[in-house]
């Protein structure tokens, strides 16, 4: 059996205290997913730390730095299933250098409500982020 594969996503929100908007990455690649949305982020190297492996993934992805908050619990100590190979572990992120540009793996960023969840649940999320999404929207309007 392949070791699972770990990866870490951001949702690098506009304030960690007072979340109201959620930073979407659109792929470019791979042909499945292109077009479609995710948390900007990637794979941990080994030897990295999970944080560690974000903060380098959102410097070059989006050219930012920032401040880690919570992360956001799946329940599974692995983090999230991203399918039989890989699970993701997201953390709340906020923005204090930098301003997000999509210079890898992306084509477009966009700042969605979480006030208004439609606007974040409308968007094309690849599959395996839709739960995280929709976990991310409940934690936002129940804050623990």
């Amino acid at each position: 059996m392949t070791a699972l594969i770990n990866v870490v996503g951001a949702a690098v929100v506009d304030s960690l205290d007072a979340p109201t908007r959620l930073l979407a990455a659109r792929r470019t690649a791979p042909p499945q997913f292109a077009g479609m949305w995710e948390f900007p982020g990637g794979k941990v190297e080994a030897g990295e730390m999970a944080e560690d492996a974000l903060h380098r993934e959102l410097a070059e992805e989006l050219g930012v730095e920032v401040r880690l908050g919570p992360e956001l619990e799946s329940g599974n100590t692995t983090g999230w299933t991203l399918n039989d190979r890989a699970s993701m572990r997201v953390w709340f992120a906020e923005l204090t250098a930098g301003e997000p540009r999509p210079l890898e793996d992306h084509d477009e960023l966009r700042w969605v409500s979480l006030v208004d969840c439609n606007e974040a649940l409308n968007l094309p999320w690849i599959p395996a982020d839709l739960p995280i999404v929709r976990a991310l929207l409940d934690r936002v309007a129940a804050p623990a």
